[in-house]
């Protein structure tokens, strides 16, 4: 019968809960961390070196990954998705619940909430204009620096968690570190600043043969938000 081959619609039905521990936030920038040297590598990637495209390639091979892994088969990875709290504002990428709602520390996620968001920068920043060198921390003036968002709250308020990922198309990995913790340090220094010496990055692990280095940074926040922990995912290009 023609009823028989028409897909039956299932208005308004609940996703299937399933609960994760409360360290699945980092296992899963450990899974985007296995993932971004086979990505960087694949030899049907595009050959961009724009923000907006290394993100969106990026996304696509994360989303495939994803779908294919026993693991992570309940997440999906979407670009240029809106900020929670801040009308306007668009997040790089944003990690969401596929076909399933998550549930993290007694908080249950479907898939119209993300897990946490990423930001996504290019070091060094181009050599555009009048852009901040500096951009992977803060603009000046302006608010379009990758760390300065999460650490004022103008992207991921509503998380205590999110990410940030380096693509990095000059020098070595190792002397990244120097550079953005002197960015952060010069910063505290100033009179009154919010910057202090608690945001500067720290080397959780760096592996040399896919040219991956993870850091991670803590950042108190104002206005009665908690702090945020941040992941930093520091991939050399090409």
């Amino acid at each position: 019968m023609l009823a028989d081959s028409i897909p039956q619609v299932h208005s308004g039905r609940l996703d299937a809960d399933i609960h994760l521990p409360s360290t699945a936030k980092l296992e899963l920038i450990d899974f985007i961390a296995r993932e971004l040297p086979m990505w960087r590598d694949h030899p049907d990637r595009p050959t961009k070196t724009a923000e907006t495209a290394l993100t969106e390639h990026l996304c696509d091979h994360l989303n495939s990954a994803s779908y294919y892994s026993e693991e992570w088969s309940h997440v999906q990875f979407r670009t240029e998705t809106g900020d929670e709290a801040k009308a306007g504002r668009k997040i790089d990428l944003t990690v969401k619940p596929r076909a399933a709602s998550l549930i993290i520390e007694g908080r249950r996620h479907s898939q119209f909430d993300s897990l946490f968001p990423i930001e996504c920068k290019r070091l060094p920043t181009p050599a555009e204009g009048d852009r901040d060198k500096r951009e992977y921390v803060i603009t000046d003036p302006g608010t379009t620096g990758g760390i300065q968002r999460f650490k004022f709250g103008l992207h991921g308020s509503t998380h205590s968690f999110a990410a940030m990922i380096a693509f990095v198309q000059e020098k070595p990995l190792e002397n990244w570190l120097g550079d953005v913790n002197g960015w952060i340090t010069t910063l505290s220094e100033d009179d009154g600043s919010s910057w202090s010496a608690s945001d500067l990055l720290e080397l959780v692990n760096s592996d040399a043969v896919s040219k991956l280095q993870v850091l991670k940074s803590k950042h108190a926040r104002s206005g009665g938000l908690v702090d945020c922990d941040l992941r930093h995912l520091w991939i050399r290009m090409n």
